[in-house]
């Protein structure tokens, strides 16, 4: 077994563990549960973050071809989604977890359609499931899968990983635009009877 696997497994874990609970917010549909997953999402995401810069920082301080240094090297392609994470995602869940408890007073309080398509905005879930992705393509050389090394495969591999993320995308977006659109306040119904002139 390689000595990689044993700093990347916990950062692999914690970030496939904040795309599983970010996949499930948007089918919350009472506040109080609401505000208690993006509790646990918040959790997630900054020890992702804090794993994720630890690793990232050691390597660089560290001089020479240590463990740490090819974990290091390994993670260089979670770096970009993990920033995309800290910058917008971040700030997305602590908003929709302050939101959740306005409503979350009563257990029984449905959450309404408009925190719920806040819950599925693309940017909340998918930057973390892009860089589980990107954290499980560094964990697999390092678990003894590396189908980047084999001729010919390097190419279909990347291809199906970005049309992957890609799809994961569409998805997250379709979801967020069917609920925002039940958000929507109801459009009044236009009267079919003719306007009659007023006789004083």
């Amino acid at each position: 077994m390689d000595d990689r696997l044993a700093v990347l497994l916990p950062v692999a874990a914690v970030w496939l563990a904040a795309g599983l609970v970010a996949e499930g917010l948007p089918g919350l549909d009472r506040a109080r549960a609401l505000r208690r997953r993006t509790g646990w999402l918040s959790a997630l995401v900054l020890t992702g973050l804090a794993l994720t810069a630890a690793v990232l920082a050691a390597g660089l301080q560290s001089a020479g071809d240590t463990t740490v240094d090819r974990a290091a090297a390994a993670l260089g392609l979670a770096a970009v989604p993990a920033a995309v994470v800290a910058v917008c995602t971040v700030r997305r869940v602590r908003r929709l977890r302050s939101g959740a408890g306005a409503f979350a007073a009563a257990p029984g309080t449905p959450a309404p359609h408009g925190l719920r398509a806040s819950a599925a905005h693309p940017l909340i879930a998918l930057p973390l499931q892009a860089t589980a992705l990107a954290v499980l393509v560094a964990v697999l050389p390092a678990a003894g899968v590396d189908l980047l090394a084999a001729p010919g495969v390097a190419g279909p591999v990347i291809t199906v990983a970005v049309l992957g993320v890609g799809a994961i995308g569409v998805r997250h977006a379709l979801r967020h635009n069917r609920l925002a659109e039940r958000a929507m306040p109801a459009a009044e119904p236009v009267s079919a009877r003719p306007a009659r002139a007023l006789h004083v």
